[in-house]
């Protein structure tokens, strides 16, 4: 280990269902170390990854401002990860307090419970300056900035570090203690940044008492840093340290200095990079065109595969340990934000390593929706996986299986031109132009309006991302009822029905009494 950790936890030591494995990196404020789970519980089993990230971070030592500072930290990454699960944002599994007296350094540290990556960016950019897989990754990165402003939130610091790289060579943003939620143009930050990606107008900005303003043009700006170091191995600013490219940012800003792009730099590139460092926040490129040019730009939505020499090997020499040990202290423990069941998935056989019963289709998710009931063994997965990347706790697979019941009895091939102006189809009864809005993971509608038939692989998760999207929109006080029937009759209506009625609407309270059965009847015995 190269420095001392800011939280120090010993191999070995339990938190939860976890126990404390290898070190993996540390921060000013936070360690990261991996973890392996050690319960037996078989719904753990089922529901968890065997191996995670658990980030700890010290929130009962310090000065009263400095655990004011490291709290808001905490509760923006904390609240984001509940409220955002987008297959480009890494996932966090839950969190946890430590509570251990006979440790002071460690008593109530909160702890994240996060999706384990293999490297970051910068670890890949160090052992691999202009790698071939950079237009690829950029299109990635460019697809979660836009999950991120299309739920409505900024990142805030954006750069290589917080770019994580899964092991299929997928990358996922990550560290989302500087991210902020949007307040119409803008979202408040902490007074803090990267500046080699930090847009002009933000070097010197005015701090208030809520932090600085931000935009989510800072991303776009960050962005453009990005690729053009990613695609040239430079920065588009000149200088050899980060204090003279700040100094040359301000002269641009001030029109006083043009923007020299790098020679290496592809033309469809040049044009893309200047698009996002403009002078001024209001003429940068929006993010929904930038992700559309970027695409076409890389020619790929494929995840591009990590360098060999960054995957782990089965059993490493002492001196391959250490070089993996180095690359993997490259990652930055606060840019370890840090979707679905690691090491192959349950239907791979199991737990890792063969222990473990082996999970089938037919039993997929069998803690969460019964696998006696009737539901078609070839929706479970989707169903299962559609409402687990939803973060609202009322979005369940037994809601999701209830609400496909009433709607159309799992008939993925049901047809009713005549409902309403455009007709429904499919398992969900999806109307054409609404399914637009919601079919695309990365939160953004299709260009155009699928056509009919509509697959149960485009319309049931489209039906979880919809439930979620929906259920902050219902009332949190003033409706009688269940709350997970008043979601699934607002999906056959609308949120401002259900709100304006203080429940079920008397015109669908037969399709609420057939969602409130199915969901009886779906729901493993114990499950609420």
């Amino acid at each position: 280990m190269t420095e001392p950790y800011a939280v120090p936890v010993p191999k070995g030591y339990r938190v939860g269902v976890w126990e404390v494995r290898e070190p993996i990196a540390t921060g000013a404020f936070g360690s990261v170390y991996e973890a392996r789970r050690v319960a037996a519980d078989e719904d753990l089993a089922e529901a968890l990854p065997r191996t995670v990230a658990l980030k700890f971070l010290p929130t009962g030592t310090g000065t009263p401002r400095q655990l004011t500072h490291l709290r808001e930290l905490v509760d923006r990454e904390v609240e984001l990860h509940r409220r955002l699960r987008q297959p480009r944002l890494i996932r966090m599994y839950g969190t946890l307090t430590v509570d251990d007296p006979a440790r002071p350094a460690l008593d109530g540290a909160t702890v994240l419970v996060l999706e384990k990556a293999e490297g970051s960016l910068s670890a890949l950019l160090t052992a691999e300056p202009r790698p071939a897989a950079g237009p690829a990754l950029l299109a990635q990165i460019c697809e979660g900035l836009a999950q991120l402003h299309h739920a409505g939130w900024v990142h805030g610091d954006l750069k290589p570090a917080n770019v994580l790289l899964m092991r299929d060579g997928s990358a996922r943003l990550a560290d989302f203690n500087m991210a902020a939620e949007l307040e119409g143009t803008h979202a408040y930050t902490p007074a803090f940044s990267t500046p080699d990606y930090t847009p002009p107008e933000l070097l010197w900005s005015e701090i208030g008492e809520r932090g600085r303003r931000i935009r989510p043009s800072a991303d776009v700006w960050a962005f453009g840093v990005l690729a053009h170091l990613l695609l040239t191995d430079s920065f588009p600013l000149p200088g050899a340290t980060a204090t003279a490219r700040r100094d040359a940012a301000a002269a641009y800003a001030r029109g006083t200095d043009e923007l020299r792009l790098s020679p290496e730099l592809p033309d469809v590139w040049r044009e893309i990079v200047r698009d996002c460092l403009t002078r001024t926040h209001a003429d940068r490129i929006g993010t929904q065109d930038l992700l559309r040019r970027v695409e076409a730009a890389a020619g790929t939505g494929r995840s591009p595969r990590l360098p060999r020499a960054l995957l782990p090997r089965r059993r490493p020499s002492g001196t391959a340990m250490l070089a993996a040990a180095t690359a993997v202290v490259a990652v930055s423990a606060l840019g370890y934000g840090v979707g679905t069941w690691a090491d192959g998935g349950p239907e791979a056989g199991g737990a890792p390593g063969g222990a473990g019963p082996k999970v089938t289709a037919a039993t997929y998710g069998a803690s969460e929706l019964r696998t006696d009931k009737g539901v078609p063994v070839a929706y479970r997965r989707l169903i299962v996986d559609s409402a687990h990347d939803c973060v609202q706790p009322e979005v369940t697979p037994a809601l999701i299986a209830a609400l496909l019941k009433a709607e159309s009895g799992f008939d993925p091939d049901l047809s009713d031109p005549d409902a309403g102006r455009e007709g429904e189809y499919g398992i969900a009864r999806w109307t054409p132009s609404l399914l637009r809005w919601w079919i695309r993971a990365d939160g953004v509608p299709a260009r155009e309006t699928p056509r009919p038939p509509l697959s149960p692989a485009e319309s049931i998760p489209a039906v979880g991302r919809y439930l979620c999207f929906m259920e902050p929109r219902l009332d949190r006080t003033g409706l009688s009822g269940d709350r997970r029937v008043l979601l699934a009759t607002a999906y056959r209506t609308s949120t401002k029905v259900v709100n304006g009625a203080g429940g079920v609407p008397p015109k669908y309270r037969d399709y609420a009494d057939r969602v409130a059965h199915w969901l009886k009847e779906y729901t493993p015995p114990g499950k609420k």
